[in-house]
C-alpha cells in the first residue's frame, strides 16, 4: 500500500500563485509515476501533470507553461508549482501515484487538497 499526503493548497487572488506537496510512503517501487489530477465542481476529474522517476514529463494542455511539476525521490516527494492562478485554476487537486511494472502494478490516490483562485 502507498500513502499520499497532500499540502500547499489555498486560496490565493488570481494571478497568485501556490506550490503543493505530496508526500507518499509505504511499498514505494523505484520505478514510478506521479502526479496530479483536479476535479472541479459538476466536471469529471482531469490530468495536470505526472512526473516520472526517470524525468519524463507529461502535462495537460491547459497548463501553458504556467504550472511546474517536480519531485525529489530521495524524500519521495512530487511538487507542483502553480504560476498565474486564473478562477479556472479552482478545484480539488489529487496527488497520484502510478506504476505499470508487471508485478509491481500500483495505483493510489490522496485524498484531494483545494485550491480556489477568485478574481
Amino acid at each position: 500500500q502507498v500513502q499520499l499526503v497532500e499540502s500547499g493548497g489555498g486560496l490565493v487572488q488570481a494571478g497568485g500563485s501556490l506550490r503543493l506537496s505530496c508526500a507518499a510512503s509505504g511499498s514505494i517501487f523505484s520505478v514510478n509515476t506521479m502526479g496530479w489530477y483536479r476535479q472541479a465542481p459538476g466536471k469529471q476529474r482531469e490530468l495536470v501533470a505526472t512526473i516520472s522517476t526517470g524525468g519524463s514529463l507529461n502535462y495537460a494542455e491547459f497548463v501553458k507553461g504556467r504550472f511546474t511539476i517536480s519531485r525529489d525521490n530521495a524524500k519521495n516527494t512530487v511538487y507542483l508549482q502553480m504560476n498565474s492562478l486564473e478562477p479556472e485554476d479552482t478545484a480539488v487537486y489529487y496527488c497520484n501515484y502510478y506504476c505499470n511494472v508487471p508485478f509491481r502494478r500500483a495505483n493510489y490516490w490522496g485524498q484531494g487538497i483545494q485550491v480556489t483562485a477568485s478574481s
